[in-house]
């Protein structure tokens, strides 16, 4: 038995035999911390395990959507594609305080009907968890508590309960004996997680770990966490506003395109099924600055108001503040207003906001930023039952977006009367009762058709 020293970076897993300053991965500063694993001598050659697997051909394999098993929680089954996959590992991350414990809480409580559930709590007390839990309305009879962060203590006791589903809450709080690093390391991370993997394959048990962000918001631990994992889930909001958006971004099971919408209260999460009318309820009528698109997430419509301000700069250099969607694109479109429209926003402050809290990555979004930054700079309100979609590209040209049928009969549903969209999808398009379509080829055109 010898022991090995080296140094791993903190933030992506780079193993160096000596310390550097900056990692020569991924470029992290001061992030490799010295660790020492007992190497144990080989005493032969290795055997083959003699409970191998009988190899199959791909057309005897069977698969059916009735294995999936519901969460009893809609909007958690939309993300995870269905339901929860017997033996898939599961990571869900997010900012301290989002919700994750209390969403698996509450679901546990509901997958607790199929079979006994074991939800490792390695950052609180089972007392704790009990208090959270009567606050939630959990009553499940088979939702067995351990406070525990000994991973084999842990595996201990998944063998003696054998549970139908498992809950690790977090990984970074738990540890193997066979490592000496700290609880949160890299290689303590990936020890760990790979062990719970292989309970989970191995075993069949549907496992969740909770895993904690850095500052970046990204997944703390080493990246290979989230290529193990069959399921990414972030759990993102605004602390400001109590709606929450779970996303999936990596799924081997499902889209990686759906999100689930849920409002944070007192009593703990709720579904939000119609998350289109939650957005608008606290739209201002008739005030300049604001526009409504038609987004989609996924097979998702939804519609969301788009918020700008456009004012005289006090400084040398005007600032330009988003939020809810990238900065880039802002700046992007700010400049084919100046130099295809002809408006002059060069010495204006700008400031946009996604209302909600919610975060549009799609460019067919661009139409309606556009709107709400002219309609702001000319304080001229943009028609109160008016929705646009569609991208905008460099020559001011607005280009087609997919699935235009679901955002028009999504307007359609909350009463909007009228829709500016791009000219390639107006064709073989079919417009809902009482709903104008309104085809345009460039920019300019569709603030010339919005405000006429």
């Amino acid at each position: 038995m010898k022991q090995k020293t080296f140094f791993t970076c903190q933030q992506c897993g780079f193993q160096s035999p000596k310390w550097l300053g900056k990692c020569s991965d991924c470029g992290a500063w001061n992030s490799l911390a010295e660790e020492t694993v007992t190497v144990a001598p080989r005493s032969g050659p290795s055997r083959p395990s003699a409970t191998l697997a009988r190899p199959q051909r791909l057309e005897e394999v069977v698969a059916s959507e009735a294995d999936r098993i519901r969460c009893g929680i809609a909007e958690l089954d939309r993300v995870l594609g269905g339901g929860v996959v017997p033996g898939t590992f599961i990571l869900i991350g997010g900012d301290p305080g989002i919700g994750k414990s209390t969403l698996l809480l509450q679901a546990v409580n509901r997958l607790a009907e199929s079979g006994p559930v074991l939800y490792v709590t390695a950052e609180e007390s089972t007392w704790q968890v009990k208090l959270r839990g009567e606050r939630l309305g959990v009553k499940a009879k088979d939702l067995y508590l351990l406070a525990e962060t000994g991973l084999e203590a842990i595996l201990d006791r998944v063998r003696e309960l054998k549970p139908a589903f498992l809950v690790v809450d977090s990984i970074q709080t738990i540890y193997t004996a066979a490592l000496e690093s700290a609880p949160g390391s890299v290689s303590q991370v990936r020890e760990c997680a790979g062990r719970l993997m292989q309970v989970a394959k191995v075993d069949g048990i549907p496992t969740f770990i909770v895993g904690h962000v850095t500052k970046d918001g990204a997944i703390a631990g080493p990246r290979m966490l989230e290529h193990m994992v069959d399921t990414v889930l972030y759990f993102e909001g605004d602390p400001g506003h109590p709606y929450r958006i779970l996303r999936a971004v990596k799924n081997r099971f499902g889209s990686t395109n759906e999100i689930g919408v849920f409002e944070m209260k007192e009593s703990g999460l709720t579904e939000v099924a119609n998350p289109s009318e939650l957005f608008l309820s606290e739209r201002s009528a008739g005030a300049s600055g604001s526009s409504v698109v038609a987004a989609l997430e996924g097979s998702r419509p939804i519609l969301v108001e788009v918020q700008a301000l456009v004012s005289g700069t006090s400084f040398g250099t005007p600032r330009r503040t988003t939020m809810g969607i990238d900065h880039n694109r802002v700046s992007l479109l700010v400049a084919v207003l100046e130099k295809k429209v002809g408006l002059s926003l060069l010495a204006q402050d700008i400031f946009v906001n996604v209302a909600g809290g919610v975060k549009l990555v799609e460019p067919a979004a661009d139409l309606a930023v556009m709107a709400a930054l002219a309609s702001s700079h000319m304080n001229r309100a943009v028609p109160q039952r008016a929705i646009l979609f569609g991208e905008v590209g460099l020559a001011g040209e607005v280009r087609a977006v997919s699935r235009p049928e679901l955002r028009v009969k999504e307007a359609a549903r909350l009463g909007f009367t009228r829709c500016l969209l791009p000219q390639g999808n107006l064709k073989n398009l079919e417009a809902p009762s009482g709903m104008e379509l309104i085809g345009v080829r460039s920019a300019a055109e569709a603030l010339e058709g919005l405000f006429e």
